[in-house]
């Protein structure tokens, strides 16, 4: 039986969700499977840099994750510090982690660890091989690695950024596996509607700010109610303080709705016409399965100004830059109908693909296994 080690990150929504959707479908196929918290692995003090303060930070001060964001990517003498500060402080964690697991595979879906497995795995410090599952679009510095033996992409457009980082020879693999499975053949919007006690007619736009409930959610519905018979549903994630404000703003306005986390995405979007986001990622491309058109609006620093730019780039989503864009995408996206995009049922299986990485090269199964 193969044995998996996937590392995420208590970092919004956007590192755990991948995670355990790969380690069901690795179950599911008879896989012994490990996950971790990277972060918690490498020690409270990595922790509190990059997840006890994060998100106070991105509430209180986002112009500070802006600068930092530029600090680690953009500023070599500042970004080498940042992989050694990760590799000093962090790496003796994360070897007794591998130790302790004696995984045949790892899989990393946050970056922070990825880099630290491929610099170990070109030094020839790691015997087993890596994947990178990539669940941004674009700023993918350290998604990606020389050293990473497979690079999982969910947007095919990834791939030139990934290249550029991990080199020419990187093996990238374009799969599904890392999105609910229900997103490969969503519900009709009416039925998805009916579900949710939506109207059934009038446009409906769901409004989310990621599992921490970021971004400017207010403008945002009220950009939709300045249009005719629209409703908003605002997707306030873990954020209780948020989806309390809402309820209170909107207080008697039932074209508004504010909703906690939920695991019901593939059906909120399936319902809509328009997802409003912040912060990118994993749920633009699921509105593209569901035939729900993307609008980035609100939130555009760090890396998600990178991913926005990408958007704009590949034609995959709208990005508004200010009220009167937005409420110029709600009026589209409400009067031309999106096709739910069912091509990604034909991809190969990440599993697949991850359990292919623990046998030898002519195909026969580990000792074993």
């Amino acid at each position: 039986m193969p044995r998996v080690l996937i590392l995420t990150a208590d970092v919004g929504a956007g590192h755990d969700l991948p995670a355990q959707l790969l380690a069901d479908a690795l179950l599911q196929r008879g896989a012994e499977v490990a996950i971790a918290d990277g972060l918690d692995a490498m020690g409270p003090v990595i922790h509190s840099i990059m997840r006890g303060s994060t998100e106070t930070v991105l509430h209180r001060m986002p112009w500070l994750f802006d600068a930092e964001y530029w600090l680690m990517t953009a500023f070599p003498p500042t970004r080498w510090l940042t992989v050694a500060l990760g590799v000093v402080l962090g790496g003796p964690g994360l070897r007794r982690l591998l130790r302790r697991a004696a995984p045949d595979v790892i899989v990393s879906t946050y970056p922070g660890t990825t880099q630290l497995l491929g610099m170990a795995r070109r030094a020839g410090r790691l015997a087993v091989p890596v994947v990178s599952a990539v669940t941004d679009l674009a700023s993918l510095r350290f998604w990606a690695h020389p050293g990473i033996d497979e690079h999982h992409v969910i947007h095919a457009e990834s791939d030139a950024e990934v290249r550029e980082y991990a080199g020419p020879a990187a093996a990238i693999r374009h799969v599904r596996g890392y999105s609910r499975p229900q997103f490969e053949a969503p519900p009709a919007r009416a039925q998805a509607r009916a579900a949710l006690g939506l109207p059934a007619a009038g446009g409906v736009a769901v409004v989310s700010g990621g599992g921490w409930g970021v971004g400017d959610l207010e403008q945002a519905a009220s950009a939709v109610l300045a249009i005719p018979g629209a409703t908003a549903v605002c997707l306030c994630g873990n954020n209780a303080g948020l989806r309390e404000r809402l309820e209170r703003d909107f207080a008697g306005e039932p074209r508004v709705r504010a909703e906690g986390f939920t695991d019901r995405i593939p059906e909120w979007l399936a319902a809509a016409d328009a997802l409003v986001h912040s912060t990118a990622g994993l749920t633009v491309l699921e509105a593209q399965m569901t035939g729900t058109w993307a609008i980035s609006w609100g939130w555009g620093i760090g890396h998600i100004r990178t991913n926005n730019r990408a958007y704009r780039r590949f034609g995959l989503a709208e990005v508004a830059d200010t009220p009167t864009q937005l409420a110029a995408a709600l009026q589209h996206a409400f009067t031309a109908p999106r096709t739910p995009d069912r091509s990604f049922a034909a991809l190969p299986a990440a599993a697949d693909a991850v359990l292919a990485l623990t046998r030898p090269p002519d195909g026969s199964p580990r000792p074993g296994a």
